[in-house]
């Protein structure tokens, strides 16, 4: 009898060793990364309040900073695509049109996932505080482009607020 509650208990043993080591080997590796990257995510988040401040003083240009200047920069909302830097400028200037419609704008909840050493996708919340104050979320696909971080496409959700 003793025998058996002794082998008994090293499958058990045995058992949770194998679901313990499975466990590790399944660790998520963007979290890894993630610790390896935290100047670059440090960097791309410090670029969002940059953008959000440049929003709020009314700097359209200014907040487009963050994004890829160039003709292959995508940003998805509505159901739409707008494709290139200027589409994307007068998209933001034809729905924005002045300090009013702009609101202050705030972003919360960021995660930025490393892809590798030179892109990034960043998920976060933004909302718009005005008189008829809207929210939503967002996703960022980040590239690392001539040594800074460019936002490369942007899909953004909305929501109102009741």
């Amino acid at each position: 009898m003793g025998w058996i509650a002794v082998r008994t208990c090293g499958l058990r043993v045995c058992a949770l060793l194998i679901i313990a080591l499975g466990a590790i080997a399944c660790v998520d590796p963007k979290r890894i990364v993630g610790a390896e990257f935290a100047d670059e995510v440090e960097s791309m988040h410090a670029m969002l309040f940059r953008q959000s401040d440049a929003w709020n003083r009314g700097e359209i240009e200014t907040f487009m900073g963050a994004y890829w200047k160039s003709p292959e920069l995508t940003f998805s909302s509505g159901g739409e695509t707008t494709r290139g830097w200027e589409e994307t400028l007068a998209r933001y200037r034809k729905r924005y049109p002045d300090r009013v419609a702009m609101g202050t704008l705030t972003f919360s909840s960021l995660e930025t996932q490393m892809l590798g050493p030179d892109a990034a996708f960043t998920l976060g919340q933004w909302q718009l505080e005005r008189d008829d104050p809207v929210r939503g979320n967002f996703t960022l696909v980040w590239r690392k482009i001539d040594g800074s971080w460019r936002i490369v496409h942007d899909h953004s959700s909305a929501l109102k607020i009741p």
